[in-house]
This record gives C-alpha cells, sequence and structure tokens, in this order.
C-alpha cells in the first residue's frame, strides 16, 4: 500500500513538471508564431512575393543549419535563373544568411533593431565582399539599409539600399504578396 502510494505521489509531481513544462513550451511557441507578422520579414513555409508567375521568391521548407532553424527561400527570377537562400531572425532580431556547404559562415542582410544612423558589417571580416551596412531610414513600419563594398578596391563607393516594410518583408513592386495566409494584391 506504502508503495502504492509513493508511486502515485511520484506521478503526480513528474506528471506536473511534465504538464508545466509542456505548457510553457506551448505558450512561447504561441507568442512567437503571434509576433511572426510583426517581423520586418515574416518567414512562415507558404509565403511568397510575386511580380509574375515567372518572378517570385517564395518560401518552401525549413531545414537546420548548424542547430538552428533556417527558412529556404527559393527565387525565380525571369522564368529561368533561380536562387536558393536560406535564412532566419536571429535572438538578436538580425535577418541572417547560413549555407549548407559552410555551417559555421553568417551573413548579416539586416539589422531590425539597429536604430537610424548605425553601421554593422555583413561578414565582419574585412574581405572584398564584406559589406558596410548603414541603417538610413527607419519608421515604425519600414526601414532602410545602404550597403557599400567599403573593402572592394573597384566597387568601394558603388551602394544600393535595400527596403523591409514591417509585416510584409522586401519593400518592391510585387503584383502580389503572401504572408501567413493572407494575400496582398
Amino acid at each position: 500500500m506504502k508503495n502504492n502510494l509513493k508511486l502515485t505521489a511520484l506521478s503526480l509531481i513528474v506528471g506536473s513538471f511534465l504538464f508545466t513544462f509542456l505548457m510553457s513550451a506551448s505558450c512561447k511557441n504561441m507568442a512567437a508564431h503571434k509576433n511572426l507578422p510583426d517581423s520586418f520579414l515574416p518567414m512562415q513555409v507558404g509565403n511568397y512575393w510575386k511580380m509574375s508567375a515567372t518572378s517570385y521568391t517564395e518560401i518552401q521548407d525549413t531545414l537546420r543549419i548548424d542547430g538552428k532553424l533556417y527558412y529556404k527561400f527559393y527565387s525565380l527570377v525571369g522564368g529561368d535563373a533561380t536562387s536558393t537562400n536560406y535564412y532566419r531572425i536571429d535572438e538578436q532580431n538580425r535577418l541572417v544568411e547560413g549555407y549548407i556547404d559552410e555551417p559555421k559562415k553568417v551573413y548579416v542582410k539586416a539589422s531590425f533593431n539597429a536604430k537610424l544612423g548605425d553601421i554593422f558589417y555583413t561578414l565582419n571580416d574585412k574581405t572584398e565582399n564584406d559589406y558596410q551596412v548603414k541603417v538610413v531610414s527607419k519608421t515604425d513600419s519600414d526601414m532602410v539599409f545602404e550597403f557599400d563594398m567599403v573593402y572592394h578596391p573597384n566597387l568601394k563607393g558603388s551602394k544600393h539600399t535595400e527596403k523591409y516594410i514591417k509585416g510584409k518583408g522586401w519593400a518592391d513592386e510585387w503584383k502580389e504578396v503572401k504572408i501567413n495566409g493572407i494575400v496582398y494584391k
């Protein structure tokens, strides 16, 4: 009888801890999904940005690189050129690109917590491909980053910008955008 009571008490304690853990994880997961539309680049399999049937980018899948969850972005340009990139929003609210063949390498494409005028580097290694990035515009609804290849002998000063709209991602001449099941035209 005593052993049955001890076993029952132990089962209740373990069950209670397990229930608390699962509820905590579930709530965190729900909170993360709830905040997806507030991101400057919402990531969910099925999201897409289309200019036409032959020019678009879509999130097709997820995978882990170096133990971190990335989203697979597939792009078709002009009906014949394709590219596949792997992106995630990291713990510092930066848009980073990962590489399957170089799992330790990370390329910072945007830093959404940065302030107006802040500067960061895409690779932070001072190689020719390391862009200096400056936040040139920031509002509650959009951010613009200016890229300059400051270590490249021929391309230094040839700047370009990338703009992100909160809740919709890249700002461009999209004909249709689908974010988390909602289509915008």
